[in-house]
């Protein structure tokens, strides 16, 4: 695989990652307006359920976060070390030269 491409590649997964990251906050948050709906509802499967799966989903999103963290860096140095914007405009010269 050229670097280009796996550079692509890499900030396409940093993307995917930064989209599950969004999508586990918003099922916190759909968790906590459950929990406080709950609150005047008073149902007890829910009152002893809903802070274990809170507690998990918190749990997931710190790991994808820490993961998006480390990987965003490691793309990051991958571009740095390798250039990509030279080479991505070397690229474009290339097509538009028809090389």
């Amino acid at each position: 695989m050229d670097k280009i491409r796996k550079f692509d590649l890499m900030e396409k997964i940093v993307h995917e990652l930064e989209d599950l990251r969004n999508s586990q906050q918003a099922i916190i948050q759909k968790l906590g307006k459950i929990e406080v709906d709950n609150i005047d509802l008073g149902d007890k499967r829910l009152e002893k359920d809903l802070p274990d799966m809170h507690q998990r989903v918190a749990d997931n999103l710190d790991a994808i976060a820490g993961l998006l963290e480390s990987f965003a860096g490691q793309t990051d140095e991958f571009s740095n070390k390798n250039n990509i914007t030279a080479l991505k405009e070397q690229e474009a010269i290339d097509a538009a030269t028809g090389k």
